[in-house]
């Protein structure tokens, strides 16, 4: 029995033939570049109605871009509009997004223009969402539609894989991402032979989507922070502290999730709740600045490079709002998800901490901030290192990084996720 087990382990494993494998590469291939334009078509399209509606259109009415009055009057329309792509358009823009994550639901067809047009009002629109979860909803949606047609005997599962490497690959630029993510997918299934040929076809979609992203929009999400060189004791203490504050931050907001859903769920009615997200948005939005608004990326950039332009208080307000902020747009239901907006809330975070001390490294407090925040918001280990990693250019962070995952993972693991069943309780 115990040469029976042996045998079976994944160490000894079969591995695949070279020709099982490559028949996968030009459907992965072809996922990926259809997965990175459908992204680029919607944030591009976004950027444009972002700019008519907060640029344009305030300048024509002779309105402040970013006045309070403007930033309210913008995120109850665009709370109104989604509501009623929510509530008239056919499928309803998709499930309720406070119950889904990256981990994508295949949906009909006919739901995906409404939940594409929903998604691109949020991105224009200034709810503090990104547009992860949905694309990747849409692309794995298409996925198995399309390749069911093509290739009818192949199973669902090998296309939600490739559709969902070539997203997160288009997403961050690079398929480091999507190996790290469908790693950790598969460490809590059991496999059929050796985990590269698991990843094989989704990290050549991932490719595929990353290279696609990287020709049209050469994406860059190094923050220029003042260089980092050798970690020293006080680097380490710094990141050990932040890394756990932002965790537990993060989880103020895990456990606010099911109350602040369930109050706006007792409004029923798309074209009261959304609005009323809108409403909330907007004060929100009047207390922590423009800043604050938007999935977070231009906006963290901003903030990096003058890391001593704001005060503690200012950094402080700025973290407390943005993480109010993708509480509400997540629970009233926009349509977007969380990873962007929450590395903002660990950016301004970690920035705070280099106001309050100024021994803290910004390139430390930063990435040390978006580690804790990650790590309580997506649950997602290894996105949250790759993620915090990625703004600083500095391989000392790496050492850093890892040993501060370790008190914030006790913080959070075992607890409840920011996500939610069909019936309002909390995933754990």
């Amino acid at each position: 029995m115990a040469q029976d087990s042996a045998h079976q382990s994944p160490s000894t494993a079969p591995a695949a033939e070279a020709r099982a494998l490559l028949p996968t590469v030009v459907p992965a291939l072809l996922v990926g570049v259809v997965a990175s334009l459908v992204l680029l078509g919607v944030s591009t399209a976004a950027e444009e109605l972002q700019d008519v509606l907060w640029r344009d259109l305030p300048d024509a009415l002779g309105v402040g871009r970013y006045s309070v009055l403007w930033m309210s009057v913008m995120l109850v329309a665009t709370g109104i509009a989604v509501g009623l792509v929510v509530w008239k358009v056919p499928g309803h823009a998709g499930p309720d997004p406070a119950t889904t994550g990256l981990d994508a639901p295949v949906l009909p067809p006919a739901v995906l223009p409404g939940l594409l047009l929903a998604t691109a009002f949020v991105l224009a629109g200034g709810p503090s969402l990104g547009p992860e979860n949905p694309i990747i909803t849409v692309n794995v949606s298409l996925a198995v539609w399309l390749g069911a047609k093509a290739v009818p005997r192949a199973p669902e599962r090998g296309w939600v894989a490739l559709a969902e490497a070539a997203t997160i690959g288009a997403l961050f630029g690079t398929p480091v991402a999507a190996a790290l993510v469908i790693s950790e997918a598969l460490a809590g299934q059991r496999i059929e032979g050796r985990l590269w040929d698991s990843l094989f076809a989704p990290l050549a979609a991932a490719g595929a989507g990353a290279l696609t992203t990287a020709l049209v929009s050469r994406p860059n999400f190094d923050l220029h922070l003042p260089s980092f060189g050798r970690p020293g004791w006080g680097d380490l203490l710094a990141a050990l502290v932040i890394a756990p504050v932002g965790a537990l931050l993060g989880m103020c907001a895990v456990y606010a999730f099911p109350y602040v859903h369930g109050a706006f769920r007792r409004l029923r009615h798309p074209m009261l709740v959304l609005p009323a997200g809108g409403v909330v948005l907007g004060a929100l939005a009047a207390l922590g600045g423009h800043l604050t608004l938007f999935k977070g990326l231009d906006e963290i950039a901003e903030l990096a490079h003058d890391p001593e332009g704001w005060s503690a208080g200012e950094f402080a307000t700025m973290t407390v709002v943005k993480l109010a902020a993708l509480l509400v747009a997540a629970s009233c239901g926009f349509r977007g998800g969380r990873i962007f907006p929450a590395v903002f809330v660990g950016t301004a975070l970690g920035l705070c901490a280099h106001a309050l001390v100024s021994g803290v490294h910004p390139a430390v407090g930063v990435s040390a901030g978006v580690l804790g925040i990650l790590l309580a918001i997506t649950r997602q280990g290894w996105v949250s290192l790759f993620v915090a990693a990625v703004l600083v250019a500095s391989p000392g962070i790496l050492t850093l990084l890892c040993l501060a995952s370790l008190p914030a993972w006790l913080l959070v693991t075992g607890r409840p996720q920011m996500q939610l069943r069909a019936d309002g309780t909390a995933v754990r």
